[in-house]
């Protein structure tokens, strides 16, 4: 537990994050930054803050699959349901007892408001912000979901958790794209995460064969962390994956409509990016496989109907296909293409 005034440092730090436009397109983090510094600015009433974790560690190498071309890696938070909706319903039952119990107002918040978790959290004890910018917690490592209920009852602090990284650069030196300007600091814009979830459009160029086949998210700086190894004593409370979707094969995955995608998905947080940027991830997996193989399946989304697609599918084929073979088929398709990111692909102009 926490107070409302707990993490003074936080409205400046995101008002540098922002200046800096290391949150890309996230706009929604701008729009209400001045909400975010202190929980009170979202309820006044807030006396406390009680923050949760949940325990969401692998029970294998989250990074195995990096070394198989021809499967897709998904982050470990999306194997399970939506996070959201595992996280709110406990909050709302602890939350209810403690309302019924004491007569005091509670509010209950799962990453959908101007609330900063993770420094909230390390004010409240539950670990401390690593290097990577994300909650270590010395029981649970790196793989923590976290919640929050307000209430305005005046409730005993917890001591924060002192930071415990020491000489460690583990996190940051793993980082496929650099993220990373320095410890304690994330760039958004080069983070891979960022990339397969928040960003709309063609990925850049200059990310694309760092992706490899992460196709939704990116677990490299959480799954270095040597605190990992200790989450293992709290085993029994870890969440079970979907078998499907530890080592999922990528051309089945690429051949998704959308409908397919919005069945296959149900209830998971990939649905909400949508199948066209789910494809689009997909398809920059493939190009990035090695296996030929693949460009009979990647071909098939030359005519998507999403320019995004169809780019992203461009550049797959370049990868994949022999140099001759794939001016042959520019040759064909390039007259035929109206899109400008679309033909600017096909011409190896891509930014």
């Amino acid at each position: 537990m926490t107070t409302p005034d707990a993490i003074p440092e936080a409205a400046d730090r995101l008002a540098t994050f922002l200046h800096d436009r290391h949150h890309g397109t996230m706009d929604w983090l701008a729009a209400k930054a001045d909400r975010r510094g202190a929980p009170s600015a979202l309820w006044p009433e807030t006396k406390s803050v009680v923050m949760l974790g949940l325990n969401y560690g692998p029970d294998d190498d989250p990074l195995a699959t990096l070394a198989e071309p021809d499967r897709a890696t998904v982050s470990v938070y999306a194997r399970h349901r939506d996070y959201h909706d595992l996280i709110k319903g406990k909050l709302k039952r602890i939350a209810g007892r403690f309302a019924a119990a004491t007569g005091h107002a509670v509010k209950v918040f799962v990453d959908t408001a101007p609330l900063m978790e993770k420094p909230l959290a390390g004010a409240a004890g539950l670990g401390w912000q690593g290097k990577h910018t994300n909650l270590v917690s010395r029981d649970f490592g790196s793989w923590l979901f976290l919640g929050a209920i307000l209430t305005d009852a005046p409730l005993p602090a917890d001591e924060p958790e002192g930071d415990h990284c020491g000489q460690c650069t583990a996190c940051l030196d793993i980082c496929p794209t650099d993220a990373f300007p320095a410890p304690y600091r994330l760039d958004a814009r080069r983070c891979i995460s960022y990339l397969t979830i928040e960003h709309h459009g063609p990925i850049p160029v200059g990310f694309r064969a760092a992706m490899g086949n992460r196709i939704y998210g990116c677990d490299d700086c959480l799954a270095v962390c040597p605190w990992n190894k200790f989450a293992s004593r709290t085993r029994e409370m870890k969440l079970a994956a979907r078998d499907d979707l530890r080592a999922p094969v990528l051309a089945d995955l690429a051949g998704l409509d959308d409908a397919g995608f919005r069945r296959h998905f149900s209830g998971s947080p990939i649905k909400r990016i949508g199948r066209n940027r789910f494809v689009r991830n997909v398809l920059i997996a493939l190009g990035n496989s090695g296996r030929g193989a693949n460009a009979a399946v990647v071909r098939d989304h030359l005519g998507d109907a999403d320019p995004m697609v169809r780019g992203a599918a461009v550049w797959a084929l370049s990868r994949l296909l022999p140099p001759a073979d794939f001016d042959a088929l520019r040759a064909v398709r390039e007259a035929g293409e109206d899109d400008v990111s679309v033909i600017a692909e096909w011409r190896g102009e891509a930014a």
